[in-house]
């Protein structure tokens, strides 16, 4: 029998007492004292005291005024140093890349988006994502030497553990890229990769429509549809990466074909590809619709048909219902599994405002256990179309400030 360690490891220690110190920190950008850090943390003074020089010296500390003194003398507020890097937030999208830099505030600095066709494959879609970032840098008005770590969003599941993408149906030539390497290869920055949908919970989590709730549903709705899972505070991946892929909910056993090899799933009902085919085919049908005066040198799209809703069109207006029923139907039913206290509605499509909530709101109302749809709000993104880049960023800090915590390396 072994007997078990009674005595801290006291790496370990220092390792929790640094964190809860950089978090109290970070915490209050209006600036905290070494006694009130104390306080907070239920740290000694000295302990504090210690760890806060250490910080101090390495730069992702400073020292920024005065505070105010209740009796004696005045002490002297910590703050986070926002300068001390830079991260990147990537949202990889199938018709877009957004590349957000922010600083260590998780404020963003620069952003951009440029469009995009993922079906070109990974080599060609790499190099875009990279012109992508740098001219993002550029902008922000600094270098990737000055970057701590990269997150990025795919739209796709990831096997966040080797930074790969496993069978996306709407990314061909993607299976099993080495995409995480290949950026690190690239810049020499530590990168994450995730899901967009789960990076999008993120982002509305640490800086939306989502603080302050442990539980939640983001769903976004784009070309297709993906859905991040947060439960007790955390991103749910599943074994394989491949948890919260409602999109490939079946909806109607005789629907249409969907990328996936099934048919009748929700993406290929309800998503912004489904979205456009079906208003082209009303169109062919004959149906009187503003979508017709469409430039038709290209294709019709989900916020063409979004745009004519808006406008008073009749067919617009149908097509959006019928796709936020069938968002609602798939999504009530992760609220009876899940009982969440948030369901947040992201994604490009969610340009339609009420024309698709409405109906969302509608069937899942019809269609949740009472007692759990009592707990469920039900809410558009408060980030847009920002939500997944900003997760990105989430992650990109957290995993930068435990990079520092555990290496007590500079952040530069």
């Amino acid at each position: 029998m072994s007997l078990k360690r009674t005595v801290a490891d006291p790496k370990i220690v220092r390792r929790l007492n640094k964190t809860a110190i950089l978090e109290a920190v970070r915490g209050n950008q209006k600036g905290i004292s070494r006694a009130e850090t104390a306080r907070l943390t239920t740290l000694s003074r000295a302990t504090v005291s210690a760890i806060v020089d250490e910080l101090l010296n390495s730069g992702v500390v400073l020292e920024a005024g005065i505070g105010v003194s209740h009796a004696g003398r005045p002490p002297t507020l910590l703050q986070l140093n926002p300068d001390a890097g830079r991260v990147v937030g990537i949202d990889v999208g199938a018709s877009h890349v957004l590349v957000v830099i922010a600083d260590l505030n998780g404020k963003p600095l620069a952003e951009s988006e440029i469009g995009f066709d993922i079906t070109a494959g990974p080599e060609a879609g790499l190099e875009n994502i990279y012109l992508a970032v740098e001219a993002t840098l550029n902008q922000a008005g600094c270098g990737m030497a000055e970057v701590t770590r990269i997150g990025a969003g795919v739209p796709g599941p990831v096997n966040v553990s080797l930074g790969t993408v496993s069978s996306p149906p709407i990314m061909p030539g993607w299976d099993g890229f080495p995409i995480r390497r290949q950026i690190e290869a690239r810049w020499g920055r530590p990168t994450t990769l995730d899901n967009d949908a789960n990076l999008g919970a993120l982002g509305e989590w640490a800086f939306g429509a989502g603080q302050g709730e442990s539980n939640l549903i983001y769903i976004k709705i784009g070309t297709g549809i993906g859905c991040g899972v947060l439960l007790d505070g955390k991103i749910y991946n599943g074994v394989l990466g491949t948890a919260g892929e409602i999109g490939h909910v079946t909806i109607s056993e005789d629907g249409p074909p969907c990328k996936c090899g099934n048919y009748g799933c929700l993406e290929a009902m309800a998503g912004g590809e489904a979205i456009a085919q079906r208003a082209q085919l009303a169109i062919k049908a004959g149906q009187r619709t503003l979508l017709t005066e469409i430039n038709h040198a290209r294709p019709i799209t989900a916020r063409d048909v979004a745009m004519a809703a808006k406008a008073g069109d009749v067919v617009g207006q149908q097509l959006l219902n019928d796709a936020g029923r069938h968002i609602g139907s798939a999504l009530a039913s992760m609220i009876n599994l899940l009982n969440p206290g948030l369901v947040l509605v992201g994604g490009g499509v969610t340009g339609a405002g009420n024309f698709l909530l409405d109906p969302i709101r509608e069937a899942i109302t019809q269609r949740s256990l009472r007692s759990s749809l009592m707990a469920a709000r039900i809410e558009l993104a408060a980030l847009g179309r920002r939500s997944t880049a900003l997760g990105a960023v989430s992650v990109a800090l957290s995993k930068t400030f435990r990079q520092y915590v555990e290496a007590g390396e500079r952040l530069t």
